[in-house]
C-alpha cells in the first residue's frame, strides 16, 4: 500500500467519513481553506490510480467508493512510522511521547490495562 500525501490523506478522511460520494460532496466536507474543485478532482483520480478508490460513472459524473478502509491504512501507516522513526519499537514511541509530556501517567495506565485485558481474553 502506497503512502499518501497530506492532501490525499485529507481527502481520504472525508471519503471514509462519507463512505464514498461525489467530488462536490467531498469538497463540501473539507475544512477551510478548501482546494479548488479541479485540484480535489485530480487528488481523487490519484487515489483511484493508487488503488484506494473505485469509481462508477453516473451520467457525466463519477461516484467514488473507498476500497481500502481507514483502519487498514492506519495500521499500515503506523507500522511504517514506527519502523522509520522508532526502530520498530512501540516502546520507543510511547517513551518519546512520555518525554515530550504528550501522554499522561493516567493514559499510560489505561494502555497497560488494555494490554493486560487483551492477554487474558
Amino acid at each position: 500500500m502506497e503512502k499518501l500525501t497530506t492532501q490525499e490523506e485529507e481527502a481520504m478522511q472525508v471519503i471514509w467519513d462519507l463512505n464514498g460520494g461525489f467530488i462536490k460532496d467531498f469538497l463540501d466536507k473539507l475544512a477551510e481553506p478548501k482546494p479548488p474543485y479541479t485540484t480535489l478532482a485530480s487528488t481523487v483520480k490519484n487515489l483511484e490510480r493508487k488503488g484506494f478508490l473505485t469509481s462508477e460513472r453516473l451520467g457525466n459524473t463519477y461516484r467514488y467508493h473507498p476500497i481500502i478502509n481507514a483502519e487498514d491504512y492506519k495500521k499500515k501507516f503506523m507500522k511504517g512510522f514506527v519502523g522509520d522513526y522508532f526502530k520498530n519499537s512501540y516502546k520507543e514511541l510511547v517513551a518519546f511521547f512520555a518525554r515530550e509530556k504528550q501522554i499522561s501517567a493516567e493514559e499510560l495506565k489505561e494502555i497497560i490495562d488494555m494490554i493486560e485485558n487483551k492477554k487474558s481474553e
